[in-house]
């Protein structure tokens, strides 16, 4: 629509329609979310129809007088029981502390494809108004490509989440496998840029935006399907934190060094007036074929992701939530079809994290429920 509106005289009507048209593509997503939402309360209501909640009688805690406190552990045995489970994970998809995600062989892999991909991305879409004034693109152009990108990064983020999901979900195509193909087509929109294809850069700029916000989602989905969710956000963040590092590595020490260096051979070997503006292809020519190989390290690195978690995606790795949810649902007919049920208090467990080893005294106790 914007290079439409560029390339032809639009009227007040026309511009009224256009905007209305992309508000309706904008939030027709919170249909999807109502619908189900809707959905979900239904089902709720047809289960919980029948039944009448149990009232709840305060339990009643008694100490045991024969409980005694564990011995306490020595600092280096606390230590060394910390380090061993650290390094001794469990199967993926189950959870893991953050100190055994961050020491995975897989977050590692994830994380480097994702400095590659990332960083190169985000090099582009930094540098995309430079790009487009040593090209020779007129300044109101180098504005489309700005909202190319925005407009096709929102786009990439749904795209990617959806084809996925429907992929995973019915052709047990892996998610891994999905970031290198996102990283296999941000490859061309680097090519175009490093080349100077003539009139390229409205391509280029819709497959970096794109490719920029297809990323992220099949990252984040990833860490939650292999690490599980109890530490997802913490893991969120990590992951989040390999935007920045691929930016410098690839927008300062590569882009901006070799711009800085092909501007300083246009005006007779140094900068010193403050004129650094660079024109032609040679701008960024070294500097997005180093980015492309940079990407191409990450496709080959995320491979080995999908090798690593080929049996694992081969599975339903969505069968212990269905478990969970079926044993929750049995609890409750269970204890709605009973008139007196019994539920003994959980044990005090220890209020340390997984870097503490020793634990409280424990307390047992029991409550009454009666159906109403």
């Amino acid at each position: 629509m914007i290079v439409v509106q560029k390339q032809t005289h639009f009227s007040h009507a026309a511009y009224a329609a256009s905007a209305a048209g992309l508000l309706v593509l904008l939030f027709l997503p919170l249909v999807v979310v109502v619908r189900q939402e809707y959905r979900i309360l239904k089902e709720l209501e047809e289960t919980l129809r029948d039944r009448e909640p149990p009232t709840m009688v305060e339990p009643t805690t008694i100490d045991d007088e024969n409980a005694e406190d564990p011995p306490a552990s020595s600092s280096s045995s606390c230590l060394g029981s910390c380090l061993k489970k650290m390094f001794t994970p469990p199967a993926r998809g189950e959870d893991y502390t953050i100190l055994q995600a961050l020491v995975s062989i897989d977050m590692l892999l994830l994380f480097l494809a994702t400095i590659c991909g990332a960083g190169a991305t985000l090099t582009a879409i930094d540098n995309m108004g430079q790009i487009g004034q040593s090209l020779g693109y007129p300044s109101n152009t180098i504005n489309t490509f700005v909202s190319l990108i925005s407009i096709w990064n929102y786009a990439g983020r749904v795209a990617s989440g959806f084809a996925s999901e429907v992929l995973l979900s019915r052709y047990r195509f892996p998610r891994p496998l999905m970031v290198t193909m996102v990283l296999l087509l941000s490859c061309v929109g680097h090519l175009l840029i490093a080349f100077g294809v003539p009139q390229s850069l409205y391509v280029a700029s819709m497959l970096t935006g794109f490719c920029f916000g297809a990323l992220w989602p099949l990252v984040y989905a990833i860490i939650s399907e292999i690490f599980g969710l109890k530490y997802y956000s913490t893991l969120y963040n990590f992951g989040t934190a390999a935007s920045p590092i691929g930016a410098y590595l690839l927008n300062v020490l590569v882009a901006g060094h070799l711009y800085d260096v092909q501007a300083a051979k246009q005006h007779g070997g140094t900068l010193a007036g403050g004129d650094k503006t660079c024109i032609g292809v040679d701008c960024f020519n070294k500097s997005f074929i180093i980015i492309t190989g940079a990407t191409m390290v990450g496709v080959l690195v995320s491979l080995v992701l999908v090798w690593r978690t080929r049996s694992f995606y081969k599975g339903d790795i969505y069968a212990r939530f269905r478990n969970n949810a079926d044993a929750n649902e049995d609890r409750l007919i269970h204890t709605s079809s009973n008139d007196s049920v019994i539920i003994p208090k959980a044990e005090e467990e220890s209020t340390g994290d997984d870097d503490t080893c020793q634990q409280g005294p424990k307390r047992r106790g029991g409550a009454h429920v009666h159906a109403a």
